[in-house]
């Protein structure tokens, strides 16, 4: 893996760690919380400096970040110096806000960057003709030497003026090979044999709905210059659009409809930050906008440790009238972080898998 990678990877983590713990921040000092630590990563602190009541750290670790309230924990953080100031001395409404904050901004970042990024540089529209956008690697496009550009006239002697009917010849081949004439990127026309394979076909979610037949290419597309208002509508549509997808790729992990083996970690977003950093600043700051949404989606669900696990304590206090014990939200904790170390490693080891795999 790449320097390159690995610095992209640090670097689009922390930016959707700090604005996630930011949020937390803010409305903890909004709700006049006392707040003891802020920190950036996790173990030794590297850095750190005390302005006012607040130690903001930089910590070894950087996957990941918190911030400390007094009175947030009876058993391990120091009582606020002004009790009425502790975060277990809030009402159930502010310590839902402060809890729920840094979710919702990672949500509103991710809004906010679709924003810059369609109005920065336009909305991606498909090309119409069949040029080529993408080819996947070791596929048979790929082994015939097909490349990014060039532009496929004709399939078996049958002209072609659309992408759609490319798509459709291949589809309907039944695995027998096609005679395509290409015109490449420097205008050299040339015929090359490519034999359609059988592969898996998946929705948006990722499930797999059949197998059909192709060659490994993906069509082009071009930038469309948008104002300000259209990019306000697009950062919406797609902030939502990803939100629900995370929502339902969890439900259908939880059906068993999508293999738990497509989850990625911490080397697969090394790669693909990498990827996107190497195609330009607008691939990486949609892949920044993706990770601030499934960052704010993953703490919502109702885990122990996470922020949903909390909100969910706070929903059974509403309920009871009063806040479950120590001993139980302790066991609760402990169970949380049993899980999240078990998906960490679970990841790690799909993300060695295929690169292993190849």
């Amino acid at each position: 893996m790449s320097i390159e990678s690995i610095l992209g990877a640090v670097l689009v983590l922390a930016i959707v760690i700090f604005v996630h713990e930011l949020g937390h921040f803010l409305v903890a000092k909004w709700c006049d919380v006392e707040v003891i630590v802020f920190s950036m990563g996790f173990g030794p602190k590297l850095w750190s400096r005390k302005l006012g009541e607040t130690e903001y750290r930089l910590a070894a670790v950087p996957f990941g970040g918190y911030v400390r309230m007094a009175g947030q924990d009876d058993s391990e953080d120091p009582p606020a110096s002004d009790p009425s100031r502790g975060f277990s001395a809030k009402s159930i409404p502010q310590r839902t806000a402060i809890v729920a904050a840094g979710p919702a901004v990672n949500i509103i970042f991710a809004f906010f960057v679709f924003f810059v990024v369609f109005w920065a540089y336009g909305k991606q529209e498909p090309v119409e003709g069949p040029r080529i956008g993408g080819v996947l690697a070791g596929a048979p496009a790929d082994a015939a030497g097909l490349e990014l550009g060039d532009v496929i006239l004709s399939v078996d002697g049958r002209e072609i003026s659309r992408w759609e009917e490319l798509s459709e010849i291949v589809r309907a081949s039944g695995g027998k090979t096609l005679e395509l004439t290409v015109r490449k990127k420097d205008g050299d026309v040339r015929q090359v044999y490519i034999t359609p394979e059988p592969r898996e076909e998946r929705d948006r979610i990722g499930e797999v709905i059949g197998t059909v037949y192709m060659i490994g290419v993906s069509r082009d597309f071009e930038s469309v210059e948008v104002g300000p208002l259209e990019a306000v509508a697009l950062a919406g549509e797609y902030t939502w659009g990803f939100t629900s997808i995370i929502f339902q790729t969890l439900g259908r992990l939880l059906q068993g409809r999508v293999s738990a083996s497509d989850l990625g970690g911490p080397i697969m977003i090394a790669q693909e930050a990498g990827r996107r950093a190497a195609t330009g600043l607008d691939p990486l700051l949609r892949f920044l906008a993706l990770i601030s949404v499934n960052l704010g989606v993953i703490n919502v669900l109702p885990i122990p440790v996470l922020d949903g696990g909390h909100l969910a304590f706070f929903l059974v206090e509403a309920i009871r009238g009063r806040p479950l014990s120590l001993r139980v939200r302790e066991l609760a904790q402990q169970v949380g972080v049993f899980l999240l170390v078990a998906l960490m490693v679970f990841v790690v080891f799909n993300d060695i898998s295929r690169i292993v795999g190849g």
